[in-house]
This record gives structure tokens, sequence and C-alpha cells, in this order.
């Protein structure tokens, strides 16, 4: 409990440091939107060019985790969206980020630490698959059907074409389409520009923190409090059922590490920039509600979440 505590401190502790720095009026809305700019546009593509090139793909492919992890998220999303689309009359674009939220793990602020502590160093692979699975799959289906949703009520050619421009002037996308040449290619940056990617990706957690933290100042839960109480849920609770439930189904058997693994992942609160890129489709207030609450409750599933897989013999118990 204290290891996960000293992991999960520094998060709320980075998110406090915006919030007072609002409070304080150290800094005006326009300038945390600044940051925020600066965490999609240079600091988020970099994190995603340097997760797909820091371990060769063929090293980190374990197709069992990815059929598994990837389904099991892929359900929890389309449920969000079904949801937030069909059952509640919500905009496509909203119900897009209200998956996103859900099925998106924060893999490498939180998930990836926590399982270095439990798991040691299988830990480093399981994050590499995760990134695959959000960035290749969850992350981009959600922007594309939030593009979409955004251009409703045109002729379908005119959505078609409005949704293609603004994917490929997406940062997050373009930093996708790089770091996979680049894996696939196995092409290496110089030196000068490699070192200038992993600073920038080693920016963007505590700088989407800080903007989390500034966005949550003044915010009013008036009229959030379904849509968070869904996100909550969804996340800490559904995607690690839906992942569990997928590896059981699977025929065959499972390495209980990789089990343990992908379960452990799912139970991680959603990705650290959910609020930055709900921002961008109305929903900034609710994101970054949403994240603070299970940042914080993740500490109590991420530790039951251990103490299941070790009780039930998937870890060698500590």
């Amino acid at each position: 409990m204290l290891e996960i505590l000293a992991i999960t401190t520094p998060i709320f502790l980075l998110i406090g440091t915006g919030y007072l720095a609002m409070a304080g009026r150290l800094v005006t809305h326009d300038q945390v939107q600044g940051v925020a700019t600066f965490v999609l546009y240079l600091a988020l593509p970099s994190l995603v060019i340097r997760a797909l090139t820091e371990n060769p793909l063929g090293e980190v492919i374990n197709p069992r985790y990815l059929l598994a992890y990837g389904l099991g998220s892929l359900l929890v999303f389309l449920f969000a969206i079904g949801l937030a689309y069909r059952g509640q009359r919500q905009p496509l674009a909203s119900a897009a980020i209200q998956g996103l939220g859900m099925a998106a793990s924060n893999s490498g602020f939180i998930g990836y630490p926590i399982m270095a502590m439990v798991l040691g160093a299988p830990a480093a692979i399981f994050l590499a698959l995760n990134m695959m699975i959000e960035n290749l799959l969850i992350i981009p289906a959600a922007l594309i059907l939030a593009e979409m949703g955004n251009q409703a009520g045109k002729g379908l050619g005119e959505t078609l074409r409005q949704t293609a421009l603004r994917l490929v002037r997406n940062p997050i996308l373009i930093g996708l389409v790089i770091g996979l040449l680049l894996a696939v290619t196995g092409v290496a940056l110089p030196s000068p520009l490699a070192r200038v990617v992993e600073m920038l990706a080693d920016a963007a957690g505590p700088t989407a923190l800080f903007v989390i933290g500034g966005t949550l100042y003044g915010l009013k839960l008036t009229g959030m409090v379904r849509d968070m109480t869904q996100l909550v849920l969804g996340k800490l609770l559904l995607h690690p059922l839906a992942v569990l439930g997928v590896f059981l189904l699977l025929p065959g058997s499972t390495d209980p590490l990789v089990l343990a693994g992908g379960v452990l992942m799912a139970s991680a609160p959603m990705i650290s920039v959910f609020p930055l890129l709900g921002q961008r489709y109305g929903l900034g207030g609710v994101s970054a509600a949403a994240l603070m609450a299970c940042t914080l409750l993740s500490f109590f599933t991420m530790s039951l979440a251990i103490w299941l897989v070790t009780r039930f013999g998937l870890l060698p118990p500590t």
C-alpha cells in the first residue's frame, strides 16, 4: 500500500500545483491553455514516438496479450459509446471521448511504475504492448469518431473530407505515423533530434498533470455527476473485468504473468491527457473531474487487483 501511495502522491502534488497556481493567480486561464497546447502538439506526440521506437517491435509482440487486452478495451469503448450516444442521446463526439476515458489506461505514468514494482522487468514489455493498443486502436478510433461527430449534419462526402483534413493535422496521429514508420523501418533518429524527442516526452506527464490542476480550479460539478460516475465505474471496474473476461474466454492456456499484467494495466485510471483531449470536444470539466476521481480511487482498486492476482496464484506472494 505504501509503495502505491509513493507512486500516486507525486501525481496529486502536481495536480495540486496547477490548482494552486490558478487559485493564487500565478497563471491565467489562457496561460494554462498555452501549456495544454504545448502538451498536445509537442510533448504527447513525442511520447507516442518514443513508446513505439524504444523497443524493437519483434521483441515486444505478444499476440495473446494484444488480442485479449485489445478486444477487452474495444468492447468497453463500444459499450461506452452506445451508452452515451444511443442510450443518453449525447453527441457522437462526446460519446467517443467518454469511450476513450473508459478504455485507455494511464499506462506510462501510473500503470508501468506500479507494475514494475509488482512484476519487475516484464513491466516494460507490457507498457510497450499497451502503448501499441492505445495508440494504434483506442485513441485513433476515438479521435476519428469525435471528428466525424463534429462534422455531423453535412453530407457524407463533405463529412469524410473534413474529418480527413482534421485528422491529418492531428498532432497525436502525426506522432503515431512517425513512430510507426521508424519502428517498422528500423531507422533511428539523428542523435540531437532523438534527444529533443526524449526531452519533450519526459515533459508530457508533469505538464499534463499541471494543466489538469489548473482546469479543476473553479470547476462546478453541477450536471457532471452522471457522466463522471460513468467514467469512473467504466474505467476502474468495467475495463479490468472485460480484459479479464476475454483472457479467460480465449482458447488455450494463458501465462499467469501475462494475465496479471493485463488486469493490472486495465485497473489503472485513464490517460493523463484525457482532459486535454476532452477539452477539444466540450468535455474539459467533466473529464478533468473524472481523471481526478479515478486517480484517487485507483489507489484502492489497483491495491485490490494486486491482492487478487497474488491471492489466486498469478503472482508469487510478497
